[in-house]
């Protein structure tokens, strides 16, 4: 069979991460190596700029630039949050058929990988030869099959470091403090707030996760003993957390809720979810120093807390995937696996076994009361934050004995 030639697109959807830009620039680099691909395109926009053919060439752009973009954080060439449909696919596909685009590369989560599984099959079925490679992110790690998703890393280091200056505050200025991390199915980044500890008495000492059913009356019992134990509790509380029913406990302490363009309760962007939980404190106890914080967007590209190894890792992601469709003329969605301690490798799997999953946290991760995290999670968790992150540190000096106060 002669080698298929044509151009290359990339383009990168959902929600952007510190890191994803490093993806798509080593799929621009790596594919301006090989011959076969002509022109290097970039969609403006995701899906939605493939449809509008609001395309850019990096073959034209400098490398020095590229790598510029590679290092900041967000979406490059700009997203979308629109859920093709089998026939928003079909449409893709006349655009992409229109301009000989042979190898298509998108940047994204679990609808992302389903929209690169409905073109490859238009293509199968319109006889057009197309290698369609899906190159993951997510900050939620929420994709099947991979050990860590791109993106994760880098959010899991905001998160974690966020939480450590929450605590240092809350140790100076006792009360109870809670934070609302994103993560609508899967906890991966609720979690990573357990890594700001330090000393067995910092926070969090709550950690609250969608994948246990969460109970108010064993929130306000858990709350209570940790402030009586340390006179301050410090919380990490997932957007998604939800009752036995599968209920988002936003719906059950709130008379209205916002639903976003796909009807779904919206989780991100609202401070309500902390504010509900503090008056729940507030009402429902004696405690009157109750604050929350709503972490929201700013874990998605936060400028300067960006994991080294994260960045190493989005851009292999991105390589990998032009090899995989220009060397071995392959289908399918890079997957990040573990080897050793620390390592990975990268292999190509079923676009089947990611598309339209979602990966929830194993039960070996959370702890048997259902409210924090265990030490298994903290070996996971540790390396994908990467080098150079600083634990906070107390004072150390002896106590001066009383003399008016004995």
């Amino acid at each position: 069979m002669s080698q298929l030639k044509g151009k290359a697109l990339v383009a990168q959807g959902g929600g952007p991460t510190a890191v994803i830009n490093q993806s798509m620039v080593g799929v621009a680099l790596e594919a301006r190596k090989y011959p076969q691909i002509e022109r290097v395109y970039g969609a403006i926009g995701g899906v939605r700029g493939i449809l509008d053919e609001n395309l850019v060439d990096l073959s034209q752009e400098t490398t020095h630039n590229l790598e510029l973009v590679a290092a900041t954080p967000s979406s490059g060439l700009c997203s979308t949050r629109d859920k093709p449909n089998a026939d928003y696919c079909k449409s893709l596909f006349k655009v992409m058929q229109a301009h000989d685009v042979r190898f298509f590369f998108y940047c994204g989560g679990n609808d992302s990988s389903d929209t690169v599984r409905i073109v490859n099959e238009e293509a199968k079925k319109s006889g057009y030869e197309m290698r369609a490679i899906h190159v993951p992110k997510t900050i939620d790690n929420d994709l099947e099959v991979n050990d860590h998703c791109p993106g994760f890393g880098s959010a899991a280091r905001f998160v974690a470091s966020a939480m450590a200056g929450a605590n240092l505050d809350n140790r100076a200025l006792p009360g109870v403090y809670i934070a609302v991390v994103m993560g609508r199915h899967a906890g991966f980044l609720t979690a990573s707030a357990a890594l700001a500890k330090t000393y067995p008495d910092d926070g969090p000492h709550l950690v609250y996760l969608p994948e246990r059913a969460f109970d108010t009356d064993r929130f306000l019992a858990d709350v209570e003993a940790t402030y009586a134990k340390h006179g301050r509790c410090v919380i990490a509380v997932s957007e998604g957390i939800q009752d036995k029913d599968g209920t988002a406990i936003i719906t059950t302490l709130s008379e209205t809720v916002e639903k976003d363009a796909h009807g779904n309760v919206q989780l991100s962007g609202t401070g309500a979810l902390g504010d509900l939980l503090c008056n729940l404190i507030k009402k429902k106890t004696s405690i009157k120093r109750v604050r929350a914080d709503t972490y929201g967007y700013l874990q998605r590209s936060f400028l300067g807390c960006v994991s080294d190894v994260d960045q190493r890792e989005a851009r292999e992601v991105g390589e990998r995937a032009v090899q995989f469709a220009c060397l071995h003329d392959l289908d399918g969605s890079v997957t990040i696996h573990r080897v050793g301690d620390y390592a990975v490798d990268y292999k190509l799997s079923p676009l089947e076994a990611i598309a339209a999953r979602t990966r929830h946290m194993p039960d070996e991760f959370i702890n048997a009361e259902g409210n924090g995290v265990t030490e298994a999670f903290l070996r996971y968790c540790r390396p994908l934050i990467g080098s150079g992150f600083a634990g906070a540190h107390r004072i150390r000096a002896p106590k001066v004995a009383s003399i008016l106060k004995k």
